[in-house]
């Protein structure tokens, strides 16, 4: 299916998923749209296509979210993919360290969604970039999954605003995916416990049935199905990208 005639905004686009999106997206035929709070990255990641512009943007202020739209003129699709990461056992979390995930993780998005459907005015999709944390728990990770738990609160609510619109609203919740985010992660377990990368990544993805890392391809792959004909009753939905974790 080609999506020609249709403009993507794509936050957090310098990097993994969000530059897998840039690629998928302009593959498909979109005029493609990538923010993120540096340049250089986005402008590496736009490799000089005609049909990807950048914009320098931080989702956790509102006078930049808005000037990011204003920037980016009239988009359809909005995705959702700023976040961040950080693991730490709730007795040991700092409150720096909650409202930092808070504001990027949850703010970040609902702001972005905010302006993205006030310039809506009509076909349009909405794509939060959640995670399997934001449909269960896990130790070690409190803070991480309770935005995350909270950016599916925000979906399946504006779901039913748009219900009767030609929008929909939508999350796509992966499990450990193969990007520099993860590869923090198991630099970070090497570190604190002295495995080896092998026995770290074992660790990440020891509750995913198949044993693996997910690709950036298949998660853009599930962005793409959400945009195109026949997803028109895919709405307040999270998409479970995790070979059967549940």
């Amino acid at each position: 299916m080609s999506l020609q005639g249709k403009r993507v905004l794509i936050t957090g686009g310098g990097t993994g998923i969000g530059a897998d999106f840039c690629r998928g997206f302009s593959e498909a035929g979109a005029e493609v749209v990538i923010a993120g709070r540096r340049r250089e990255p986005l402008e590496k990641v736009a490799g000089g296509n005609d049909a990807v512009s950048v914009v320098v943007a931080d989702v956790t202020e509102e006078a930049s979210v808005k000037a990011m739209f204003e920037a980016a003129g009239p988009v359809d699709i909005v995705i959702a993919n700023a976040g961040a990461a950080e693991s730490s056992a709730l007795i040991k979390t700092e409150l720096d360290h909650w409202n930092a995930l808070l504001a990027v993780n949850l703010t970040g998005t609902f702001l972005t969604f905010r302006e993205g459907l006030r310039q809506m005015t009509g076909w349009g999709r909405l794509v939060a970039i959640s995670s399997i944390m934001g449909i269960k728990g896990g130790g070690y990770v409190s803070a991480y999954a309770a935005t995350k738990h909270g950016v599916m609160g925000l979906v399946r609510s504006v779901a039913h605003e748009v219900a009767r619109t030609p929008v929909t609203i939508n999350a796509i919740c992966p499990g450990y995916i193969d990007t520099e985010m993860t590869e923090r992660t198991i630099a970070n377990i090497m570190a604190k416990t002295g495995r080896s990368r092998e026995q770290a990544i074992e660790a990440v993805t020891a509750t995913n049935p198949q044993r693996r890392l997910i690709q950036p391809a298949e998660v853009t792959a599930a962005a793409l199905y959400l945009c195109q004909p026949g997803s028109e009753g895919v709405n307040g939905q999270a998409i479970a990208i995790t070979g059967g974790e549940a």
